[in-house]
C-alpha cells in the first residue's frame, strides 16, 4: 500500500528555475539594450520605487526616481554616445523569490569618466555588477544593486 502514495523525496528537491534564469537574463539584455540607447527610462524600469544603488564612484541613489534621474545626467553628458556589453557572471538563487546576478560590463565609446575612476583597458571600461533581485507581483525587480570598477592592472 504504501507504494501508492508516493512520499516527499528529503534532500532532493530539485527546482526547475530555468524559466526564472531566462527571464532575468532578458532582463539584463533589455538593460544592456537601453544604456546603448542612452535611455534612462528604460534602463531603470526594473528598480523598484526603493531600490537603492550603489554606482561606480560610491554614490548611493535610494529609489526608482534618483536612479533614473543620475542615469539620465551620465547618458546626456560622459556616456553620451557609449556602448556596453554585458555578461552574466553568475546568476544563483537565495529563496524562490530571491536572486543574486553578478555581471560585468564593458563600456566603450565614452566622452570621460567620473572622478577617480579611470579606464581599465585604453578605451575601455570594465565594471563587476551586482544586483539583488526579488519577485514582485510576479516580476523580478532590483531591489539593490551596486556597481564597481575594474582597475587597470599596475
Amino acid at each position: 500500500m504504501a507504494l501508492a502514495f508516493p512520499l516527499p523525496c528529503v534532500g532532493c528537491a530539485h527546482v526547475d528555475r530555468s524559466r526564472d534564469e531566462a527571464t532575468i537574463r532578458e532582463q539584463v539584455d533589455a538593460q544592456t539594450a537601453a544604456w546603448n540607447r542612452q535611455d534612462a527610462v528604460a534602463w531603470s524600469q526594473d528598480f523598484t520605487r526603493d531600490a537603492d544603488f550603489i554606482n561606480i564612484v560610491g554614490m548611493l541613489l535610494e529609489g526608482h526616481e534618483q536612479i533614473e534621474s543620475r542615469h539620465a545626467a551620465v547618458f546626456a553628458s560622459i556616456f553620451k554616445g557609449s556602448q556596453s556589453k554585458v555578461t552574466v557572471r553568475r546568476l544563483s538563487f537565495t529563496t524562490d523569490d530571491v536572486a543574486v546576478v553578478d555581471t560585468v560590463h564593458e563600456v566603450t565609446g565614452f566622452n570621460g569618466l567620473p572622478p577617480g575612476v579611470q579606464p581599465t583597458e585604453p578605451g575601455l571600461l570594465r565594471t563587476q555588477m551586482r544586483y539583488v533581485m526579488k519577485r514582485v507581483d510576479g516580476k523580478w525587480r532590483i531591489v539593490a544593486g551596486q556597481n564597481t570598477d575594474v582597475k587597470p592592472r599596475p
